[in-house]
């Protein structure tokens, strides 16, 4: 089981990763790596995430505060 987060722009349209794409063993690792990186991937244009557990989608979240 691999987690991973799809990054999309307001529209839902896929944003490439600007490095690699991170793959993390458990929901929990996930979570807190988006925890600590969310300000730069609304930097680089990242709206918001979806959360993959092996390719299917968790959840969706706004990166935008409020």
């Amino acid at each position: 089981m691999a987690w991973t987060w799809r990054y999309e722009k307001a529209d839902g349209s896929v944003v490439a990763p600007a490095g690699p794409q991170e793959e993390f063993p458990t929901q929990g690792d996930a979570e807190s790596w988006i925890g600590e990186s969310w300000k730069e991937l609304l930097e680089d244009g990242v709206d918001k995430v979806a959360l993959l557990d092996d390719g299917s989608a968790v959840y969706t979240m706004s990166l935008h505060e409020g």
